[in-house]
C-alpha cells in the first residue's frame, strides 16, 4: 500500500473519530449535535459527505487497510456496546451452539437464499489481521475468519436497482428502545474483499460477546459500521424504509452515515 493511501487513511481516522465522537460521546451537552436541523449537525453531515467522495476518488475500490502479524495481537478483541442479547429467538439459538442458524439474503436478489453456520464455515475462507478503529478513541488488533460477503452477492444475484447492503441484528443496543440494531452500507463497500462474514476471532470461533455467530468485519469503516448479531441481509435501493431512514440505528440519532477511515 503507498505512503498515500496510508498517510490519507491515518487522517480520515483522526477526523472521523474526532468529529462523530463529539456526537457519540454520550454528554448530555453536546445532544443538540444530533438535532435535525441544527448547523452543526449539517457541518458534520458535509464532512461525511466529502469523507465518502474523497475515498472513492482518491482509493481505488480494492485498495486495502492495513493488516499487521499475529505478533501485533496483543490483547484479546474488546468488546463494546451490545455483548449479550437477550431476545428470546437469539437465546433459543445461542443454547443449541447456533446449530439452527440461518442467514437470510433477502430484498433486491435475483435468488433469496439462506445459510446455516456450517454452510458459511465451509465456503472458501479469508483470514485477516486487522485494526479496529472506535469512535470512543480505542482500537485494537485482532484475527478475523469468514466468508467474504461478495461471494453471497455473487450466488444470490444482486438486481441492478440495488445500491445499499442493509445488515440486520438480533441486539437491542438500548432497553428503553426496541428499536433492533441495524447498519448499512454501499456495493463498493460491500465487495471490497475484506468484507467478511466473520465466525471466528483469533484462531477460535466467535464469542457471544463480540457478535456470534456472525459479525460484519468492513475493515475500512469505524467500529460502529460492523455490526454483531447478524441475521439478515437485505438489499435495497434507498433506506426509506428502515429505522428513521438514515441507513443505521446510530446514523439514525445523529451519526455519520459513511463512517469511512
Amino acid at each position: 500500500m503507498s505512503k498515500l493511501i496510508l498517510s490519507r487513511r491515518r487522517f480520515l481516522s483522526a477526523g472521523a473519530a474526532g468529529a462523530s465522537s463529539l456526537v457519540l460521546a454520550g454528554c448530555d451537552n453536546l445532544d443538540f449535535l444530533g438535532a435535525d436541523g441544527g448547523k452543526a449537525r449539517a457541518i458534520l453531515e458535509k464532512a461525511n459527505d466529502l469523507t465518502y467522495h474523497a475515498q472513492r476518488l482518491l482509493v481505488r475500490d480494492g485498495a486495502l487497510a492495513p493488516e499487521y502479524s499475529e505478533t501485533e495481537i496483543r490483547q484479546g478483541q474488546r468488546p463494546n456496546g451490545s455483548t449479550d442479547p437477550q431476545s428470546a429467538e437469539y437465546l433459543a439459538l445461542k443454547e443449541k451452539g447456533f446449530a439452527d442458524y440461518r442467514l437470510a439474503i433477502t430484498g433486491l436478489v435475483e435468488r433469496p437464499k439462506s445459510y446455516s453456520l456450517d454452510e458459511l464455515r465451509n465456503m472458501p475462507a479469508r483470514t485477516q489481521i486487522t485494526r479496529h478503529d472506535c469512535v470512543e478513541g480505542w482500537s485494537c488488533i485482532a484475527k478475523w475468519t469468514g466468508s467474504q460477503l461478495s461471494r453471497i452477492l455473487d450466488e444470490t444475484g444482486v438486481k441492478p436497482n440495488a445500491r445499499y447492503v442493509v445488515f440486520h441484528c438480533y441486539d437491542v443496543y438500548d432497553e428503553s428502545d426496541p428499536a433492533a440494531y441495524y447498519e448499512s452500507c454501499d456495493l463498493v463497500d460491500a465487495r471490497h474483499p475484506q468484507t467478511i462474514l466473520a465466525y471466528g476471532l483469533n484462531g477460535q470461533s466467535l464469542p457471544v460477546a463480540n457478535g456470534a455467530p456472525i459479525r460484519v468485519r468492513l475493515e475500512r469503516a469505524l467500529g460502529y459500521k460492523q455490526p454483531k448479531y447478524v441475521h439478515t441481509i437485505e438489499l435495497a435501493d434507498s433506506f426509506s424504509r428502515f429505522g428513521l431512514g438514515k441507513g443505521g440505528y446510530w446514523e439514525d440519532r445523529g451519526y455519520d452515515w459513511y463512517g469511512g477511515i
